[in-house]
Formats: structure tokens, sequence, C-alpha cells
């Protein structure tokens, strides 16, 4: 190559590397607002009909706080670029890409230190299945019946299939199930069950329950209707008892929270089923989902926890894989009864197998790491890691009321509500999750109480500046956790 091009070259690679370490600077902010005008935000609502969509401008009274949506980082993203014709060049590009690559992995490490306000367990090392990556592993198709494809992980999904099935208490022979790619899959997968059993159904969900519920009646438009919650968070069984009456002409396909999104909230399943069958509805007229993402896997080790078990004429349950778990891809495990699945199940020439999945090609890597976890923690190692969960939960939810500021712990969750820091910057530090006024941090296994502390600290010190040292008010969430929690002017 000519001198002066090969200096373009290097001239063109150092300035890559610099913008490339303009981006993971300490001063790059990937949750920044953008400055363009944003979309409307779309919500759902019902009553007592179809489900409709309804843009954030038209809700007057629901939603007071502006909606702060994340930054658009395409205009920094890392850019794909062809690589040079001449082999000389390519040790250059492949030390570049190492710089990329040990730039963003300093990210995350940092990302991961103050990582509190998501469901995910990231305390696992996978190390020996590094083996494993080199191998495109596709479970495609139903998990017990194998495909023409052979690089597949079918032994170990059914596997851990088997293990969830015992956890819920139904026969190898009376189940079906699969590893879906993630939570919303399983709840997809289950109201979709749901709507082929009863194709004129109406679907009921608390208002506090996961997005993906709504997202899937809009996917099947299925007519919709919200229930409202208690305090706590859990689905008021005394106002589902009225849109049940109203609407006793069609079956009820309904979605039942194990651990609800924000406030950690576990639905009666008991009370439920109890309504349903006091309102008229015997057990052909209605489908139940539980949606137990986070604390369907947690609550079978909780004492004095409700059972959830298929020895209550429930239709299906699903968990994520990568949140208590502790997976390091998103997964999730959904299990149904066997005889509904035939409503949904279809033969695939092309497969040379049968499919009931949302999806086609499913990930195999998933179940390996699934099958792995299980065997080294069994149902002892969970129960030791949610002990300490709940215990961490409620040293946080006691030091904020110490520290003055609003909290709330549902007895049976390690979701611990608190009013929503005044400064954004804050929350994106943190990657709190909020809603309105109320954030949570959702204590995992990997939060322990040194973590606890750090965010304490910091939280305490950022608002006497808030604040001022008493001079302006905190706000009061007693509308959001109840008068017993909020230790706001007025109620503490």
């Amino acid at each position: 190559m000519p001198q002066v091009v090969r200096m373009e070259v290097e001239a063109s690679l150092k300035h890559v590397n610099e913008a490339m370490a303009e981006i993971f600077s300490t001063d790059f902010d990937p949750a920044a607002v953008p400055p363009e005008p944003l979309p409307p935000v779309v919500v759902v609502e019902s009553n007592g009909g179809p489900v409709k969509i309804i843009s954030d401008c038209d809700r007057e009274t629901e939603i007071k706080r502006e909606i702060v949506l994340g930054k658009n980082v395409h205009t920094t993203c890392l850019a794909v670029t062809e690589p040079e014709a001449n082999d000389d060049f390519t040790g250059d590009k492949e030390a570049y890409m190492a710089g990329v690559l040990a730039r963003y992995r300093k990210t995350l490490v940092e990302r991961t230190k103050h990582h509190l306000g998501y469901p995910y367990n990231l305390d696992f090392d996978y190390g020996a299945l590094a083996q494993l990556q080199h191998f495109s592993i596709n479970n495609l198709g139903d998990p017990f019946i194998e495909s023409n494809y052979g690089v597949h992980s079918r032994q170990f999904e059914v596997g851990v299939l088997d293990w969830f099935a015992r956890l819920w208490e139904i026969e190898k022979d009376e189940y079906w199930g699969y590893i879906t790619n993630c939570g919303t899959e399983g709840n997809l997968h289950g109201i979709l069950v749901g709507r082929e059993v009863f194709p004129d159904g109406i679907l009921y969900a608390s208002k506090e329950s996961h997005y993906s519920v709504f997202k899937a009646a809009r996917m099947y438009r299925m007519e919709c209707i919200k229930v409202d919650t208690l305090m706590s968070g859990e689905i008021d069984c005394t106002d589902f008892r009225v849109k049940l009456l109203a609407h006793k002409d069609k079956p009820a396909i309904i979605n039942v929270n194990i651990g609800t999104t924000v406030k950690g909230a576990v639905d009666d399943l008991d009370l439920v089923i109890q309504t349903l069958e006091e309102t008229g509805f015997k057990h052909d007229r209605f489908y139940i989902h539980c949606d137990g993402a986070l604390f369907g896997l947690m609550m079978p080790f909780v004492r004095r926890a409700p059972k959830v078990t298929f020895k209550k004429p429930i239709g299906s349950v699903s968990v994520s894989g990568h949140k208590f778990v502790g997976c390091p891809m998103p997964c999730g495990v959904q299990i149904t009864r066997m005889e509904h699945i035939n409503a949904l199940s279809r033969n695939v020439e092309y497969l040379a197998s049968r499919d009931a999945t949302i999806m086609g090609s499913r990930n195999g890597h998933a179940p390996i790491f699934l099958w792995y976890t299980l065997n080294r923690k069994g149902y002892k190692g969970f129960q030791k890691e949610v002990q300490k969960c709940l215990r961490n939960a409620h040293y946080l939810k006691d030091c904020l009321r110490e520290a003055g500021i609003s909290a709330m712990l549902n007895e049976l969750s390690s979701t611990v509500v608190f009013e929503r820091p005044k400064d954004e910057e804050f929350v994106r530090k943190w990657q709190l999750a909020c809603q309105g006024n109320i954030a949570h941090v959702v204590v995992m296994p990997n939060v322990n109480i040194d973590k606890l502390d750090h965010f304490l600290n910091d939280l305490v010190e950022r608002r006497s500046t808030w604040y001022q040292e008493g001079k302006a008010q905190a706000p009061c969430i007693a509308a959001d956790i109840g008068t017993e929690n909020c230790i706001c002017a007025l109620h503490k």
C-alpha cells in the first residue's frame, strides 16, 4: 500500500478510536433526554368494553407527571465498518475491536455496581459453559418432539420443565411447556392459550399487571377489562366480582400476578378462584394464567405464602429465567396443561415436528444455563437466597424509614417502594424504576448490605440538597403506599 494511503488509514483508525473513547468517557450519559420532540405515550384503558388506545395527552387525571424517556443513542452508535481488503491490516482491526469491547466491559462493570431498580440477579458464574458458545444451538419447534435439526438442547429443556412441573405440582403426562425468550413471551403464550380455549372470553387483569398483559390484549384483539387494586397493589376482588357479574355471559380469562411489577404485590389466587365460583363461573368457563415473572420462583420458599399449584384450577404459569434464577440472557419458563395445548398446536412438515410456541427459532443455550443453575442450587439453595433477599429488603425498608423517607414493603416481597428521587440524574445512576411519585429497589441475591448502605448514604446526602435541610418539604406519597407508610410532614 502506498505510504500516503497508509497514513490516511492510520489517521482514520485513530479518529475512530478517539471517537470510541469519547463515547465511553465518564462524561457520556446514556440516559440523557434528547431535545427533539417525543411521540405521545400510549396506554391501554377499558371501561368494560373493548380495549382502546389513548394517548397520554388525553389522560388528565391518572398521569400527572411527564414520563421521562431515555436518550436516543443512535447518533452515538458504534458504527460497523468494512474490513480492509489487505490482510496486513487485519491485526489493526482486531486491536480496534478489542479496545471497544474492553471499554464496553468497563461500562458494564460500573453499571452493574449501581443496579438496583430492576429484578435481575447479576450474581452468577457460567464459566463452565463457555465451551458451548461455539455452537448454534436452536430448539425450534416442540421441546418434546425432535425436529430434523440436530444441534439442539431439548434434553436439557425437558429436564428444566420437569423440575418446574414438580415445583408447581403437575404430572409429567399432564403438562406441556417450553423455555421462552423472556417473561413477556410467557404472558403472551399463557393468554393466547386462554383465548384459544375460550375464543369469546374476556381478559381480566388488575391495573398493576405487567404491560405485556395489555400488549397481549392488543395483539389478540381481545376484550380487556382492568380491575382495581388495593393499596398494596394486589387485585381488588370486590371490584373483580362486580365486573364479572356485569359480563356473566362470556367466559373469563384472568391474569393473576405473582408479584406485581412496581409494588411486588401477590394477588390472592384462592380468593380469585373463590370469586369466580361465587359469581357462577364453573371451572369449564374460566382460564387463569399466573404471571410469576420474578416471584413465581421465590414464593414457594417463603413461609406462610399461598401456593401456586396445578392442583388448583389454573391454566398456566410463567416465570423469567433471567430474574431470580440469574441467567445472563433473557429467558423464561412457560407451563400449561396438556389438555389445553391441543387447541394451539400444529404439525409443521418443514420441522418434522409439532409447534405450539410463540417464536420459531428458540435459544438453545438458555435451557443449558437454567439446567446448570438448578443443579447447582436446588431447592435448598433457592430457599437460602430467598431468605437473604427478604432479610435485606426489610433492612432497606427500615433504614429508609429511620432516615425519614417514606417506604413500603409487601409481606411476601423483596421489592421496596419509596418516594421518587427528585433528581433524574440520581435515578439514572442507580437505574431505578419509577412510576408517578414512587420508585422501587428490587433486592436480588447479588444485592448485599454494603451495596444497600452505599445507596442509602448517597440518597440521604442528595436529599439534604434537594430539600435544603428541611426548608423544602418531601412529597406526600400516602395515595401510593398508604398513610401508615408515608412519613411526610403531614403524616409522620
